[in-house]
């Protein structure tokens, strides 16, 4: 009865009816909203399982997984075996549920890495005979066909002929008797040919009046000359149904055969509808897979960012506030955590949040929180929220407390050693205004015995409580916690952060206050509430004022850290990049040299055979020197130029050092051992004369300790605005943060305009190359080209 109640409470059928609605059948919207919670980990697991193929399996389709012609033929199951016999409509869709079922199983068959959901269809006998011998017998109109069997096709087939004797018959009449009739008509009364007559010409056309029009100047009437063939087709007609009959009996007895086999098809259809709503459902609300853990292994309950599903529900489809998540990160020697603070500030929710958490894992659901997500498999979710109150029962809240408690007590069960937890009984208690509603002293009181009695016997339980007395009790057991929610003073409202290690405070007296009571009246409570409270609280203050300043420390840390993490990446990548491109440069270079060595022992040797021929002369000699001469001209390597020299950087220019690869500024200038200071992101480094290089590679000059030489700078050639394929870069099919690395290595190298090739597509590549051209110090401005070289698909980059 309190594992209901509780369910009640937590409003879990709304969660499942929301479930339902992401269902393909209403085989699966009915399992959904009906959802039964698992009785063992080890079943909850399997359902976790199921959702997680299901949710990687509809990423890699592009449409999804279909559940298209699966209907509920339950019904119709139990009239085949109880030897009644099916409508068209009921045995196509016995057809149609046979090849949904079929498609399924051949999209699971035809993944890799679906072990749960291989395992379940694998068994799955889908009967394609069946399915095409109702195809052969039943139309799209769910109506016998002809082919069904020889006897019924020669039956219509004299129903054709019949029919077309009746009609020929009835138009000769209309022709013949045509002053008679009021419309050259025939239509049926009562399966019955007849023709329209008027009322007061109905001798002239002598037979069965069928019908009367609602003037009565119309008869329907079946000629004597025809009522023999009309007699004799409603013999037919009684035939056909009779086979028609038979034909839908014999698919019935086919069905009822293989019932067993389509109850376990069907049973399986729901539980992939039901796991693939699961998965879309968990994809809706931005949830992640939980992982149940033990916490007599010393794991911690991690719940980060855990935001309430229906009020997420609320907010997309109702125009709901937006939700603010809670962090719920609980030590596994921690056994009673009580939550203090105003009304109003989200104790109530933040119960209901983890309620549901807890729920929604047992069940296979992912949880809306960030990974991590690690919660215990808890056996029982048991919960007092809310007024009990009862007008009818006699019952005030006080009492509908502890009737509720009671039952929750009894549900846990006694006779445990003291403080043991009993591994068969791990349960979550969530109690909301613990011991309220009666003398605060008694109450206060009953509420540190109940919580005490908990940590003994249950495996986690969250309070929420206005007694000062339970905040107290962490200082004596370490098995307790204190939490508060947060309220912003300034604003007079609260913020639903939940603080952990820090009690709530009063704040009636100061909301009280701003809110337009008398100042006097303020004060002459504080002086009733006592001077050691107001310390308290003031302590309470300075606590909640220092975790503030922490948490803002840590945030800043967190961003240095993902920067320096960041930098580090990108440097390992450029130099891996450099690596590999010295790598090939070096190896190009070996080729060349063998083939040019080839070569010219080629060369060499017809200088050889020439002088071999005959006797050599002086002539012959000094043409064979010259050829040699020339050979070794032609391929020995060139004297290296010596690099330029004349370069001094200042502060503020930008350089480069090749042993790092990586392009840096220079934040002071050298001194005299020829040392300066330069930046490259969020490092700094000292970095020798010698090891820096400006952009377009002159060496800088080395410093003369009597007297530095002023630096002379080689004035920059003016290079044509001209595009080809050296200042050119195409991006399109890149990542942004690709495309970022190859428009700084370009950008580094480039002594005049580049052409950067981005396309069109979603816009996104090209907003980012936008945003990294404003910020790079080389870039002096950008613009679309012009309409020839591509125009706002190709933006031009000119460097400084």
């Amino acid at each position: 009865m309190i594992q209901s109640e509780t369910s009640e409470l937590l409003e879990w059928h709304r969660l499942c009816q929301h479930l339902g609605t992401f269902a393909a059948t209403k085989l699966g919207a009915t399992a959904a909203r009906h959802l039964k919670i698992p009785d063992s980990q080890s079943q909850s697991e399997q359902l976790l399982e199921q959702t997680k193929e299901i949710y990687q399996l509809e990423t890699r389709l592009t449409t999804g997984l279909s559940f298209e012609g699966i209907q509920d033929i339950g019904d119709s199951l139990e009239r085949a075996e109880r030897s009644g016999i099916l409508t068209g409509d009921e045995l196509l869709a016995i057809a149609t549920t046979l090849a949904g079922v079929r498609n399924l199983r051949r999209v699971i068959d035809n993944q890799e890495g679906l072990p749960i959901l291989t395992e379940l269809v694998a068994d799955l006998r889908t009967y394609p005979e069946l399915e095409q011998e109702i195809h052969r017998c039943i139309d799209e109109r769910a109506q016998v066909t002809d082919r069904a069997s020889q006897k019924l096709g020669e039956i219509r087939t004299d129903l054709r002929r019949l029919r077309s004797q009746i009609t020929q018959k009835l138009q000769n009449i209309l022709q013949a008797k045509s002053g008679a009739v009021q419309e050259q008509l025939i239509t049926q009364r009562s399966d019955r040919f007849v023709i329209p007559v008027k009322a007061p010409q109905k001798d002239a056309i002598p037979g069965i009046v069928h019908d009367t029009s609602t003037s009565g100047a119309t008869l329907y009437v079946e000629p004597n000359s025809i009522v023999p063939l009309g007699n004799q087709l409603r013999q037919i007609i009684r035939k056909e149904q009779a086979e028609e009959e038979a034909v839908r009996r014999a698919l019935t007895e086919l069905v009822a055969a293989v019932k067993p086999d389509l109850e376990r098809l069907l049973a399986i259809a729901t539980t992939l509808d039901l796991a693939t709503a699961r998965s879309r459902y968990s994809f809706w609300l931005g949830a992640n897979p939980p992982r149940f853990i033990q916490r007599e292994d010393s794991e911690i309950i991690t719940l980060r960012n855990l935001r309430h599903p229906l009020l997420v529900w609320q907010q997309q489809h109702e125009q709901g506030q937006p939700v603010v998540p809670v962090d719920l990160l609980i030590s596994p020697q921690i056994r009673v955590v009580t939550i203090t603070g105003p009304n109003t500030g989200g104790k109530t929710v933040t119960l209901k949040t983890l309620g549901l958490a807890a729920l929604m894992a047992k069940v296979g659901l992912f949880v809306p929180a960030r990974e991590p997500v690690e919660i215990p498999w808890f056996d029982q979710v048991l919960a007092d929220i809310g007024d009990e109150q009862s007008l009818q029962q006699s019952l005030s809240t006080f009492s509908g407390h502890i009737r509720r408690i009671s039952r929750i007590l009894e549900a846990l069960g006694s006779g445990e050693a003291e403080g043991e937890v009993p591994t068969s009984n791990s349960a979550l208690v969530l109690l909301d205004e613990v011991g309220a509603g009666t003398d605060p002293v008694e109450g206060s009181a009953l509420a540190i015995a109940l919580l005490q009695y908990l940590a003994n016997h249950a495996q986690l339980t969250i309070a929420t409580t206005h007694f000062g007395e339970l905040k107290a009790l962490k200082y004596e057991d370490d098995r307790f916690e204190n939490a508060s929610v947060e309220f912003d003073e300034s604003t007079l409202s609260p913020t639903y952060r939940l603080l952990w290690g820090i009690p709530g405070r009063s704040n009636a007296l100061t909301i009280a206050l701003r809110l337009g009571l008398k100042p006097e009246v303020v004060e002459e409570a504080k002086t009733q509430v006592g001077e050691a409270t107001d310390e308290v609280n003031q302590v309470i203050a300075g606590l909640e004022a220092q975790r503030r300043r922490q948490e803002t420390k840590a945030a800043e840390a967190q961003s240095l850290l993902q920067q320096a993490e960041r930098l580090y990446k990108e440097v390992s990548a450029k130099a891996a990049s450099l690596e590999e491109r010295e790598s090939s440069l070096r190896a190009s270079q070996e080729i060349t040299v063998k083939q040019a060595i080839a070569q010219a022992k080629g060369e060499i040797a017809q200088v050889i055979r020439r002088l071999q021929k005959g006797t050599p002369t002086a002539q012959e000699a000094q043409q064979a020197t010259n050829a040699l001469n020339q050979i070794g001209q032609q391929y020995q390597p060139a004297t290296p130029a010596k690099p330029k020299v004349g370069f001094m950087p200042k502060v503020g220019d930008r350089v480069r050092v090749p042993k790092l690869g990586q392009i840096a500024d220079v934040i002071t200038a050298p001194n005299e051992d020829g040392e300066l200071s330069v930046r490259f992101g969020l490092m700094k480094m000292t970095v020798k004369l010698q090891d820096v290089e400006s952009l377009d590679g002159q060496k800088a000059e080395p410093i003369v300790k009597p007297k530095p030489a002023p630096a002379v700078v080689t004035p920059p050639q003016s290079v044509p605005e001209i595009r080809t394929s050296q200042n050119t870069i195409d991006l399109r099919g890149k990542r942004v943060a690709d495309a970022e690395y190859i428009l700084d290595k370009a950008i580094s190298e480039a002594t005049g305009p580049v052409w950067i090739i981005h396309g069109y597509g979603t816009g996104k590549l090209r907003q980012g190359v936008h945003t990294f051209l404003q910020q790079h110090s080389r870039v002096n401005n950008y613009e679309p080209a012009e309409q020839a070289d591509g125009g706002t698909g190709v933006t031009v980059a000119h460097i400084k």
